[in-house]
């Protein structure tokens, strides 16, 4: 519910503080004086679009407040959650705008775009009239509104779940023929790939290990002849020998050296292991330079061809066998692609018909709701003097979509015989007002107690019983809610909770906007004017006591 609206240097308004209450309020004045304003107003601080420059001239900027009361479980606490903004009891709503035309938002002291305060307001207010193209008149919301009036029974919930099956299910399916029919693409190249990596096998590691043999083997014969003398110098005939000798020799007279050749014999057998060992490594050595140069040739062979492929591949020649992996598996997908396609073909098909039950299940609950609302519209219009006019929900096939196969249009003849058309371009003015009144009489029943509705002289073009049966009609709608009503009806007018009238004047050579709050004896002299014009006579006022003696 709006509870308070404050709207500082707009347009022709300098400063406005408006305390809004439950039930029916009414805003009256001349034309004008200023009432289209007050929308604007609203309209700006919820972030809708309308005028360009609203910054009243000389003023350094605009600003408008709005306080709405959000009850538990509201809406707009989803859309502020969503958001990332407090959800409070109290809701505030403030925008800015500068004169050169910078506009900025805040939501509960917290700075918001535009679009934020666009989603809270689709929550929070429904604005009615003759140019409405937000509420009613829009074709785009039929369809909604005719399943807000169905109520829980209808099956949406199942058929959105169901489109979302059917949409996984197609994407997978169009995702695998393409998958497929990509590597059908090449698969006489995966094949020969393949082949030509399992003949040749190459192994992580095993380039790195060929090219070291490769230099060995290469290096072998430069450096052998050097080995093998060094090997000679050391062996029996040459170190080796000689130390020997030298050992035996010492040997010999050690018992008679008295213990002085005890050290120098053993540090000759110590040098002797030494020089075994290290015979014995140059050994292994020559033994591994000994090659046949065929494993030269085959050594080089497979490097080159391990190589070959990793250029070809454009891979590391380490991840050629990971490589193969992979073209295998791709190759076996080829192999199971028919297979699992048809698989995905029987899913999509299932989740065609379980879309196709639950959609024909929508459309059959869309037209007995579609009945039921012709009907009941078609009872309100006898009491607004249109009962000979003719309202029709026409459902038409549409592509398939998460909210059905259902177009959903509300079309009127103004007479029998006549043909029908959408609202907004069969009616005249003042039957267009009524047939939206008659609309949101039986709507009422399916909408948000807790939004805000504003009709905008919806009224226009009716007078005296009709009048009074739109006046009641909209107090209906506000007994368990809030409704905001700018009306240049007396009948309407005298039937609301609350009053306030717009008037105009010039202060200091500037024409300012006034909304005034009217006790009872100020609301018998607005609806005299209203019943009157600008001289109010005693008849007038005679007649405004019976409106509002006739409200209670």
């Amino acid at each position: 519910m709006l509870r308070t609206l404050e709207i500082r240097d707009i347009l022709i308004i300098d400063r406005l503080d408006l305390a809004f209450q439950p039930g029916l309020n009414v805003l009256t004045g001349e034309t004008g004086a200023g009432k289209s304003i007050l929308l604007d107003a609203l309209g700006f601080v919820l972030g809708w679009r309308g005028r360009a420059e609203l910054v009243r001239q000389g003023a350094e900027q605009g600003e408008v407040t709005a306080v709405f009361h959000l009850p538990p479980g509201h809406p707009a606490r989803t859309v502020l959650d969503e958001a990332g903004l407090p959800a409070e009891d109290e809701l505030v709503l403030r925008r800015v705008n500068a004169p050169d035309g910078r506009k900025t938002a805040w939501v509960n002291d917290r700075r918001v775009s535009g679009e934020v305060l666009r989603a809270l307001s689709d929550t929070l207010v429904e604005l009615h009239g003759q140019h409405d193209d937000r509420g009613l008149l829009n074709p785009r919301g039929h369809r909604d509104i005719l399943d807000a009036y169905a109520g829980p029974a209808a099956p949406l919930d199942a058929v959105r779940s169901a489109w979302s099956a059917l949409s996984r299910a197609r994407r997978d399916r169009t995702e695998a023929e393409a998958a497929l029919a990509a590597a059908r693409a090449e698969e006489e190249f995966l094949r020969h790939a393949v082949a030509e990596l399992d003949a040749l096998d190459p192994q992580p590691g095993e380039e790195a290990e060929l090219d070291a043999r490769r230099r060995l083997m290469q290096g072998a014969e430069r450096i052998r002849d050097d080995i093998v003398r060094a090997w000679q110098a050391l062996g029996n005939d040459g170190a080796e020998g000689a130390m020997g000798d030298a050992l035996r020799w010492l040997d010999g007279v050690a018992d008679r050296a008295e213990g002085g050749l005890d050290a120098p014999l053993a540090a000759l057998e110590r040098a002797m292991n030494e020089l075994a060992e290290a015979i014995g490594g140059i050994e292994t050595c020559l033994d591994a330079l000994r090659f046949d140069p065929r494993a030269l040739e085959e050594t080089e062979e497979r490097l080159f061809a391990i190589r070959g492929l990793a250029r070809k591949h454009q891979a590391a020649p380490d991840a050629l066998a990971e490589l193969a992996g992979d073209l295998r598996r791709r190759l076996a997908a080829i192999d199971a692609g028919d297979a699992n396609l048809s698989a995905l073909r029987r899913a999509e098909a299932a989740a065609a018909q379980a879309y196709d039950a639950a959609a024909t299940a929508l459309t059959a609950t869309r037209r007995a709701a579609a009945t039921r609302l012709d009907t009941a519209v078609q009872a309100e219009l006898a009491p607004l003097k249109m009962e000979r006019a003719v309202f029709t929900t026409q459902i038409a096939e549409a592509p398939d979509g998460p909210e059905g196969r259902d177009a959903v249009a509300f079309t009127v003849a103004t007479n029998p015989g006549a043909p029908s058309g959408p609202l907004d371009k069969i009616a005249s003015g003042g039957e267009l007002s009524r047939f939206l009144l008659a609309l949101k009489v039986c709507l009422a029943q399916s909408r948000d107690a807790a939004m805000t509705l504003i009709f905008d002289e919806i009224d226009r073009g009716v007078g005296g019983a009709t009048a009074d049966a739109v006046g009641r009609r909209l107090s209906a709608l506000a007994e368990d809610g809030q409704v905001l009503v700018v009306t240049h009806s007396p009948q309407v007018a005298a039937l609301a909770g609350h009053h306030w009238r717009v008037s105009k004047s010039v202060e200091d050579g500037q024409t300012l906007s006034r909304v005034t709050p009217l006790d009872r004896a100020e609301r018998e002299t607005e609806l005299a004017r209203m019943l009157s014009g600008d001289t109010v006579t005693d008849e007038a006022r005679a007649a405004a006591r019976v409106l509002l003696a006739a409200r209670g």
